[in-house]
């Protein structure tokens, strides 16, 4: 699908699978193999989301469209994010140490930077998925389930194993645990794509479950600075798209679309689990069906990118293999 090319030659290639789905499941168009079994990481977040809505744990709390998009994310970490959270868990009478999704370094710079300084280490909410844990608090509450919600057999988790299996509209051969330490339930590709088709042709006019799809892709497309975060290209993408696609990338080259104006979903896989590649392709297809425009400079930073050193000499491009597309 993507390859780089240094010196005239090609130095490194990326193999993968596409599908294309349309509002009722069927596939559109399709590359590789849309049978291949993927765990689909955090590509699947608004799917997660479904049960906190669909149980009426959202409402119940008084969640912002703000807040439903911080819990589709995988954030920065940067002082917008922390401080949502934190104001999210106080409003549930709880802290940081109920999350269970542990603790890393943030992916934000100045945040990164103010911790070094003062000396102190990155604590839960720093992660890169406490809004979606967030989420799973709320729920874990309204439901008054025990406190290990991150258990596969945990009412939370069993919540979002049937909706997976209903939206996909198949049976997950299993799971495997993510970096956030949550079930993640494997899904084939075609199946991912149909749940994304299914996601852009939902409507508020609609049932329970396409309403709170609806609810989930519109939070996505209007906060698309909280869904990932400055320099990342989820929000770069959605925002050229000018809120009206919904983006989420996953771990291992995952990356999902979700197109209510042309009624499709996308899915991708790239098979090394590198993500420069699965950027260029999610951007390479909505450039196909018209969503993006292949001259904005988020498209460019992805698509046909210029790789330079660093003395800012100019040594090759990353762009999509002959063949392909």
């Amino acid at each position: 699908m993507v390859e780089l090319w240094r010196g005239g030659l090609p130095e490194s290639a990326h193999c993968g699978h596409a599908v294309i789905c349309d509002a009722a499941g069927g596939v559109i168009e399709a590359w590789g193999d849309p049978g291949a079994v993927i765990f689909p990481r955090s590509s699947c977040k608004m799917i997660q989301a479904l049960p906190l809505i669909e149980s009426g744990a959202a409402d119940a709390a008084g969640l912002t469209p703000a807040q439903l998009a911080l819990a589709c994310a995988s954030h920065q970490g940067a002082g917008l994010h922390t401080g949502m959270v934190t104001r999210w868990l106080d409003g549930l009478g709880l802290a940081e140490a109920d999350l269970r999704c542990g603790s890393h370094w943030p992916f934000d710079t100045a945040e990164h930077d103010r911790l070094v300084r003062a000396h102190e280490k990155p604590c839960q909410i720093h992660n890169n998925c406490s809004g979606k844990h967030a989420g799973f608090l709320t729920l874990t509450l309204h439901l008054r389930a025990g406190p290990d919600y991150v258990d596969p057999y945990h009412p939370v988790q069993r919540a979002i194993r049937a909706a997976t299996e209903e939206v996909t509209g198949e049976t997950s051969p299993g799971f495997g645990i993510d970096g956030c330490s949550a079930p993640n339930f494997a899904t084939t590709l075609h199946g991912l794509a149909r749940a994304m088709g299914r996601f852009a042709g939902a409507t508020d006019a609609g049932d329970l479950r396409q309403r709170a799809m609806h609810r989930l892709v519109r939070a996505m497309a209007d906060h698309p600075d909280l869904v990932a975060g400055e320099g990342r290209a989820c929000t770069e993408l959605m925002r050229a798209m000018g809120g009206r696609v919904a983006i989420k990338t996953g771990a291992e080259a995952v990356f999902v679309a979700i197109l209510p104006d042309r009624q499709c979903g996308i899915a991708v896989k790239i098979a090394d689990g590198n993500s420069r590649a699965s950027e260029a392709v999610i951007a390479a297809l909505l450039v196909r069906l018209g969503a993006l425009d292949r001259d904005h400079p988020a498209t460019r930073k992805r698509l046909d990118a210029v790789q330079t050193n660093w003395r800012g000499t100019e040594t090759g491009i990353l762009r999509l293999a002959d063949g392909f597309l």
